[in-house]
């Protein structure tokens, strides 16, 4: 009986600590739900606080003609000295004239002079043509390597009709401190989120399949992809981003 008596409390012991770490599972899987989410949010609010600067923003040239838009919210130093940076976003191609659901993506690499203290740091990256488009549905590669890479022109009315797309397959572009400037990021390693890919959807899908439209976006992204619509001069007003019920799965197919 005392046996008994003494087993009963442990097994209860037993059970509560498995309900405790199944519901600590639970909540851990739907932090990292929302960490996405606020993500694919920052990075729309980047965009569009970047494009409502219209002498310190990207050229319209440039936006009109991009095959593929990165950006990428709060950007950081992880080692103190070397320089060393880390950052999460999202990328996003055209596919017959729409734009893709979109790709989490991480980036690493050396010091890009983000000398800053360890102040977060934006980054936005445009894709200037089909080859660079390729490098980036590969899920892995280097600027300045596998994909040459430029300082962006900055302002909203440049004519942009230097030799920017021909010199460059990616134009780089960081604000930091309020500032917005083209930046060299030759170094930088670009690869697919898995992990939070498989959150953002519910299961792996390669890069390639995500960017050329092959996968449905969640109605999550739509501020993201709406941002992007409007900089790209697809929005039918300028000025005004527009969305209606049912217009994520449609338009990214």
């Amino acid at each position: 009986m005392k046996r008994a008596g003494a087993t009963l409390p442990r097994s209860l012991v037993v059970l509560g600590a498995g309900f405790l770490l199944l519901a600590s599972i639970a909540w851990s899987a739907d932090d990292k739900d929302s960490d996405v989410d606020k993500r694919v949010d920052s990075a729309a609010n980047v965009l569009t606080e970047i494009m409502g600067v219209p002498d310190k923003a990207i050229p319209d040239k440039v936006m009109r003609e991009a095959k593929c838009i990165a950006v990428v919210p709060s950007m950081v130093k992880i080692a103190v000295g070397f320089g060393g940076s880390h950052g999460k976003g999202f990328a996003t191609c055209r596919t017959d004239g729409a734009w893709s659901a979109p790709a989490p993506i991480t980036i690493t690499g050396g010091s890009f002079g983000l000398q800053l203290g360890g102040q977060a740091v934006d980054l936005v990256m445009v894709v200037t043509n089909d080859q660079g488009m390729q490098h980036l549905l590969a899920s892995k590669f280097k600027l300045g390597a596998d994909a040459s890479a430029a300082a962006g022109p900055v302002g909203r009315d440049t004519a942009a009709d230097t030799d920017w797309k021909m010199r460059a397959e990616v134009l780089t572009y960081s604000r930091a401190r309020g500032i917005f400037a083209g930046i060299d990021l030759n170094g930088a390693s670009i690869t697919q989120d898995k992990d939070e890919t498989r959150i953002l959807y519910g299961h792996f899908a390669p890069f390639s399949d995500i960017l050329s439209g092959k996968v449905q976006a969640k109605e999550s992204s739509e501020p993201f992809l709406a941002a992007v619509r409007k900089y790209s001069g697809q929005a039918k007003e300028h000025g005004e981003l527009k969305t209606t019920p049912g217009s994520t799965d449609a338009s990214n197919r």
